[in-house]
């Protein structure tokens, strides 16, 4: 898998743990719900500043969008 896709499918995770849709997670770092979207879709990739950015929304470390283990297709 590339990494842009094990940072979508992290994405995805963390979003989902913290019960949050791609719109209130859009509203809570300041960005566009349609970008959300295009990063979980593989369509876009994050720059480390975002990344940042939606980390800190999701209260997590940068580093887990990184981590390749358990993550099913």
């Amino acid at each position: 898998m590339r990494l842009r896709g094990i940072v979508a499918k992290n994405l995805r995770r963390l979003r989902h743990a913290k019960g949050l849709s791609q719109e209130e997670l859009a509203d809570r770092a300041g960005i566009n719900r349609n970008y959300v979207g295009m990063l979980e879709r593989e369509e876009h990739a994050a720059t480390i500043d975002m990344l940042e950015k939606l980390a800190e929304v999701l209260e997590a470390d940068p580093v887990a969008f990184f981590e390749a283990s358990d993550i099913s297709a």
